[in-house]
C-alpha cells in the first residue's frame, strides 16, 4: 500500500549503522558544521531513488512530512518525489510553490543539487520563455518576503536600494528571483540560486549563471565557492570563450577554491596562468 507509514518501514529495512556513521562525518554533522544535527540511516542513493519511484503518488501533505524530517534520507526521498512530480504533473506551479515555501528543509548540498536545477531552474527558465506574466506574478507573491529581506540586507550593507529591472507589468523576472536567492543570508538559499542556473546552462543560456557568479564572488562559504566554480566550468564546456572572458575579468577576485573548480578542465599551462594571477 502506498502510504507514508509503509515508506518509512521500507526505508528502515535498508538502514546500515556503519554507513550512517560514515555519512554523518562526510556531510559535516558535528557541532558548528554546516550539517549540524543531521541524522542518517545509512541508505545509499540508488535505494532512495527506488523508494521514491515506488511512492511517487504520495500526497504533498505526506511529502511535506518527509521534507520536515530530521532524517536526511527522508528529506532526500522528498526531493526525488518532488522532481518526479514536477516532471510529470500539469500543475507545475503547485510543485514550485511547495518547493519555495519549504526551502528551510532543503538544507544540505546534495538535497539542493538534485532538486534546484530541475524544479527552480526549470520553472524559471520556462517562465522566461513563455508569455511569462502569469508565472512571474505567481513567483512574485511567493518571493515577497524574500524581496523584503534582501532589500533590508542590501540597505544595511551598502545604504543603497537593491534595484531590479522588472517587466512592464511591474513583476520580477526570473533573474531577479535568482539574484534574491543569491543575496540571501541563508547558505542553502544561495546554493539553490546558483544551482538553479544549471538548467539555464544546459539550454545554452549563460547570463543567469554569470550574474549570480558576480554576486557570489565574495561569499564566505566553501560550499558556495565550489558551486559557483562548478557552474562556470559547465558554462565553459558549452562556450569556452564566455567562461574565459568572465575569468579574465574576475579570476583575481575569486576565492581559490572557486577558481580551481572553474578551471579544472583547462590545459595545465592555462590553469597555472590563472592560478598564478589569483
Amino acid at each position: 500500500m502506498i502510504n507514508l507509514s509503509n515508506l518509512k518501514k521500507d526505508l528502515r529495512k535498508l538502514a546500515d549503522p556503519q554507513k550512517a556513521k560514515i555519512l554523518q562525518r562526510f556531510f559535516k554533522t558535528g557541532k558548528g558544521e554546516y550539517g549540524e544535527g543531521d541524522i542518517f540511516l545509512g541508505v545509499v542513493v540508488p535505494e532512495l531513488r527506488k523508494i521514491a519511484r515506488i511512492y511517487f503518488t504520495l500526497d504533498l501533505k505526506d511529502v511535506k512530512q518527509l521534507a520536515e524530517s530530521k532524517i536526511h534520507e527522508e528529506r532526500m526521498i522528498a526531493m526525488f518525489i518532488l522532481v518526479d512530480k514536477y516532471e510529470k504533473t500539469n500543475h507545475k506551479k503547485i510543485v514550485f510553490h511547495f518547493y519555495i515555501t519549504n526551502m528551510q528543509n532543503i538544507n544540505n548540498w546534495d538535497l539542493v543539487d538534485l532538486s534546484a536545477p530541475k524544479i527552480v531552474g526549470r520553472h524559471l527558465f520556462n517562465s522566461a520563455s513563455q508569455s511569462h506574466v502569469s508565472d512571474v506574478a505567481h513567483q512574485y507573491f511567493l518571493m515577497k518576503k524574500l524581496v523584503s529581506d534582501s532589500l533590508n540586507k542590501s540597505q544595511r550593507q551598502s545604504k543603497k536600494k537593491l534595484t531590479f529591472n522588472p517587466s512592464e507589468s511591474g513583476l520580477l523576472r526570473p533573474l531577479d528571483i535568482l539574484s534574491l536567492l543569491a543575496r540571501s543570508d541563508n547558505l542553502w538559499e544561495r546554493r539553490i540560486g546558483i544551482m538553479a542556473t544549471f538548467w539555464f546552462i544546459k539550454n545554452n543560456q549563460f547570463e543567469e549563471s554569470l550574474e549570480l557568479s558576480k554576486i557570489l564572488l565574495n561569499d564566505k562559504h566553501d560550499l558556495i565557492h565550489k558551486a559557483v566554480g562548478w557552474m562556470l566550468r559547465e558554462v565553459g564546456k558549452r562556450d569556452l570563450k564566455t567562461e574565459v572572458k568572465f575569468l579574465d575579468k574576475y579570476s583575481k577576485k575569486m576565492p581559490r577554491t572557486m577558481l580551481r573548480y572553474a578551471i579544472e578542465k583547462f590545459p595545465e599551462k592555462q590553469r597555472l596562468i590563472y592560478l598564478k594571477k589569483n
